[in-house]
Order: structure tokens, then C-alpha cells, then sequence
């Protein structure tokens, strides 16, 4: 079925009910508006070029036509390719050149960058602009109402190609994901029963893409006053607002968002009364923003879907869950609980590779390895990048299975734990040591507001070094704390072998969600400043270094 169907129906079904909402000026689209007015633009597309399985380069801001834009070209059968924008300007090029997109819908910010780069996009055809800029073909907006109102989605085949949603690149290139109808259906259908999610719920997306689900089960979306690409910049009173305003029942989006938001409610004795759902995702949540909400929620719960664009949802868990059942191990760095798998996912933990496998090699129980995971979910690969698909997928006795590129174990209950990335893993000859595990016995320091586990190499030896940013920001090592960490890194094994420690003001995180920390670069930091951190005074430089 093709996913723009669901629309059709929810507007049969419901069609003064508001869709999507301004949260800023309450300005709004019913179901039935939304409906018309996504046939109208799939009619305008259509007239203007677009075709089935067409890739369309999308860039157009949170507003109410986004979605509506968004449907309209699955209605169409066109490819809707997302490039997330603040992955850099250098990466979305690149992204653009590869995907060689052949119509482009945007901003007209972005028909100017098409001008002044034009090799990077010679692929387009047709070129339309939300504003009237120059170097546009068309206009979208000019007299839309002469278009027809009605337009049946195109049939299509569950394993139809429907978008490419490209990754942010945080540990690695920018690959563009394929989506079919299927998947879409499919997660769209697994995360209302995660949820219990209907037409009686409404939805605040942090991330602008949830909304597309959100919509297709009939809830109204509001969009916040925010900047998606800087969540960790947000206006926490802002936001508070919006939910309160709008009565939302359901938010979603990184835990850079609702950390400011739980923290401004609890210095501000506010309670979020309509709120049942708190959902985080794109990196670890710390235990204190499940904390925080416990103060700010009377009827709800705050929620860590576990998943990567190639998949997802894979697992959950609830905030109330970790704190009451499993805090005390992440808190001895037995790693982040991320929950059991959702219904429909299978999980395997195989050996640890970083090299293309064509079986599945399984760990021992409770062994530490990469994830893998298999179900409906599971995008077939990447646009035109075979050898990245080939590291990321196995094909097992007819299943597909996608390499999460996490490590993490099972534990016996069957909940899946969370060490950290692959390619953050420090191979030393003490072992190999895991960021998220490693960094758990620091973050628990008062004045610590994270860390990071770094790779070093002293002597022509691998070892693990650990940056550090403190809540007050400061970059110099007093003796004091100096011994304090040292204390900490003597209090388990696994933390002994830190050969060096380090300040940092703020550690560099991702642009999409503004919590994952950049560790290959700041290993390339920490190695240049090997012996340069140390306290001043009578402790020798020897004495952080563990060899």
C-alpha cells in the first residue's frame, strides 16, 4: 500500500479534525485541507515533470506545507530525498552530487546555492521554489487552486522504492538510506502499538520527520518554535507553551530538547499535565533527564526507542523502568539499558568485525558484540553505494540482517544493553575498552557534565585516555580534581588502564540531535595535547600515564 493511502483515509474518517498546526500563530490545516491540498500539488508536480520514482531533493523548513509537500510526492510515486542540512555544506554536496537528484523542491536559499554550485547539481530538472527567487523554473504557489482537488496515490508494491533519507554522517559519510512503502507502513504501524497512539492524541515533533507517522495515524502535529537543526539550542519556556497551548499528549525528538525543557519545569515548579509521552532518541539518555521528569510529568512516562535511519524502532524502554530496575548497573558500567526488541524485530549479538560478513557469527550469552537485527524494518541498503552496503548487511538462510554498527549484549532477561559505537572502541593491549561503559564511572562525578573515551597512542602503544567537560567549563586541571579522577579510575578495572585525562571546554557533538559526542575527533585532539593537562605542581606527568 502506498503510504500517502493513509491519509486519504484518516480525511474520510475525520475531516475537520486539525492535521497539522503553526504552534506559533495556531494556524492550522484540517485533515480534508490537508487532503486537498497535497492532491493539488501532487497534480501540480505532475504537470510540471515530476514522475514516478523520481528522486526529489527536499528542503523545505518546518511549516504546514511541509508534510502536505512530503505526501504528495508519495501520492505521485515520486522519491522524496531528505539531506539533513546541517550536516555541513561540504557533506550536503557531496550527498546531493551522489543521489543526482532529478527535480529539486526547496527554499529559494537553496536555488541560489544551486547557481553558485551548479556542478553538484546537474542532475535536476525541474526546479521548483517556495519563494520567488531567481534561477527557479517554477513557483510553487502560483494559483495552486487551478489544480485538481482529487488525485488517487499511485498503486504500488510494498517493496516500491518510496524515499532516501540520508544519515548525518556523525561517524562516517553521509549514505542515503532506502525506504520503501513497506517499511514505512511497517514502522508506521509498529510504533502506534508502541505507543498506543490514535486520532485522540496529539503530536509535538522535535524531529520533523516523526511527524509524517504522526499524521498517517491521525493525530494532529503541531510544530514547535524551534530550530530542528539546533535542538540543543531551543527555547525550553517556548516549548513549555506549546504543549500546554495545544493540550499535547505525545513529543518526540533528542534528548538535547527535553533536557532544557524537564530541567526549565523543575527550577520552575511546572508540571506538564496533558503530557503522557516523552520519547527520546539519537543518543544515550543520562538517568537525571528520567529523573527530571519523574517531577514534571503526573500522568506520563518518559520513553528511549532505540534505532538508526537504516532501522528503526529496534528496542524500548521506559524511564520509570530504568530507574527502579536497572540504574545501579549502568551506574557500574554495565552499559545503557535500552530495552527489549519491539514487536516484529529479532536481535542477535554476533562478533565484533569491521570488515563485510556474509554469516552470522554469534557471541557467547551475555558477550559483548555488535547488534544486529532483522525485521520489517530493515531498509534494503544505500542509494548506489554497494560496498557500504555489503558492511552494513548479512544475508542468513533468506533474512536480511543490518549491522547496527553498536556494540552491546543481552542480558538473561533478554533486555538489550548499549556499550557505545563500534568505531569508538579502544583495542589496547589491556583489552578492549567501551565508551559508554567507561565514561558511566565518571559521569557520575558532580562536577563532571560529561566525558569521553578516547584513543591515544603513547610509546607506539594503543591506550585509552578520557576528555572530560565540566559543568563549569573550565580547562584547568587543579591538583585537587586531578586526584579525584584518578581515585575514580582506580575504582573498577576496566577503568584502570586510562593512560591520560583531559579538559575540554565543550566537547563537539552531531548536528541532527546535538548529544552525540564527536570521539574520533576529539582522539585526534587529546593526541596532541598528550602531557599538557596535567595539574600544575608536584605530580609527575608519569603519573597518568598507565602502561
Amino acid at each position: 500500500m502506498n503510504i500517502a493511502q493513509r491519509i486519504c483515509d484518516v480525511a474520510a474518517r475525520f475531516p475537520e479534525k486539525p492535521s497539522v498546526v503553526l504552534a506559533k500563530d495556531k494556524s492550522f490545516y484540517t485533515f480534508q485541507e490537508f487532503e486537498e491540498r497535497s492532491n493539488r500539488l501532487a497534480n501540480r508536480f505532475q504537470r510540471l515533470g515530476i514522475r514516478p520514482g523520481m528522486r526529489t531533493l527536499l528542503f523545505v523548513k518546518p511549516c504546514l506545507d511541509f508534510s502536505v509537500i512530503t505526501f504528495a510526492l508519495f501520492k505521485l510515486g515520486a522519491v522524496p530525498v531528505l539531506i539533513d542540512p546541517g550536516m555541513g555544506l561540504p557533506n550536503l554536496l557531496n550527498s546531493v552530487k551522489q543521489v543526482r537528484p532529478e527535480a529539486l523542491i526547496s527554499v529559494g536559499l537553496v536555488h541560489w546555492v544551486r547557481r553558485l554550485r551548479s556542478s553538484f547539481f546537474s542532475s535536476v530538472q525541474v526546479k521548483i521554489s517556495l519563494n520567488r527567487v531567481g534561477g527557479a523554473t517554477h513557483y510553487l504557489y502560483d494559483d495552486l487552486s487551478v489544480e485538481a482537488s482529487t488525485f488517487p496515490p499511485l498503486a504500488v508494491t510494498s517493496d516500491a522504492l518510496a524515499a532516501i533519507l540520508f544519515t548525518s554522517g556523525g561517524t562516517g559519510i553521509p549514505k542515503g538510506v532506502l525506504y520503501t512503502h513497506g517499511i514505512l507502513n511497517a514502522q508506521t504501524d509498529v510504533l502506534q502499538k508502541m505507543f498506543s497512539l490514535d486520532e485522540h492524541k496529539t503530536d509535538l515533533p522535535g524531529f520533523p520527520l516523526f511527524a509524517l507517522f504522526t499524521l498517517a495515524m491521525g493525530m494532529t502535529s503541531v510544530i514547535p518554535e524551534m530550530d530542528p537543526t539546533r535542538p540543543a539550542g531551543c527555547d525550553p519556556a517556548k516549548i513549555v507553551r506549546n504543549i500546554k497551548d495545544h493540550g499535547v499528549t505525545f513529543v518526540a525528538g533528542s534528548p538535547a530538547i527535553w533536557e532544557r525543557v524537564g530541567r526549565y519545569c523543575v527550577d520552575n515548579a511546572i508540571t506538564l499535565a496533558s503530557l503522557e509521552q516523552v520519547v527520546m532518541f539519537g543518543a544515550p539518555v543520562r538517568p537525571e533527564v528520567h529523573q527530571l521528569f519523574q517531577q514534571v510529568l503526573p500522568k506520563g512516562d518518559t520513553f528511549t526507542p532505540y534505532g538508526a535511519t537504516e532501522c528503526l524502532p529496534v528496542s524500548l524502554t521506559s524511564g520509570s523502568e530504568i530507574l527502579k530496575a536497572h540504574l545501579p548497573l549502568m551506574r557500574k558500567g554495565f552499559g545503557t539499558c535500552i530495552g527489549k526488541a519491539v514487536p516484529g524485530v529479532r536481535l542477535k549479538i554476533i562478533k565484533t568485525s569491521d570488515i563485510p560478513e556474509d554469516a552470522l557469527k554469534e557471541c557467547a550469552p551475555g558477550e559483548v558484540g555488535e547488534i544486529a537485527v532483522q525485521g520489517p524494518q530493515v531498509t534494503p541498503g544505500y542509494f548506489e553505494m554497494p560496498e557500504e552496503t555489503k558492511r552494513s548487511k548479512i544475508l542468513s538462510e533468506g533474512e536480511l540482517w543490518h549491522r547496527m554498527g553498536d556494540l552491546g549484549r543481552l542480558d538473561q532477561d533478554q533486555n538489550l544493553w548499549f556499550l557505545g559505537r563500534k568505531v569508538h572502541r579502544v583495542e589496547s593491549e589491556t583489552g578492549t575498552h567501551f565508551s559508554i561503559q567507561l565514561e558511566a564511572i565518571f559521569n557520575q562525578h558532580p562536577e563532571i557534565r560529561k566525558c569521553a573515551l578516547v584513543k591515544l597512542t603513547v610509546d607506539s602503544k594503543v591506550v585509552p585516555g578520557l576528555v572530560i567537560e565540566r559543568h563549569d567549563r573550565s580547562t584547568r586541571m587543579s591538583a585537587a580534581f586531578y586526584q579525584e579522577l584518578l581515585r575514580l579510575r582506580d575504582s573498577e578495572v576496566f577503568t584502570q588502564p586510562i593512560a591520560q585525562f583531559f579538559l575540554h571546554k565543550a566537547l563537539p557533538v552531531d548536528i541532527r540531535h546535538n548529544i552525540k559526542i564527536d570521539r574520533t575527533g576529539l582522539s585526534v585532539w587529546a593526541q596532541k595535547r598528550l602531557g599538557k593537562s596535567l595539574p600544575q605542581g608536584p605530580l609527575s606527568s608519569q603519573r597518568s600515564l598507565k602502561s
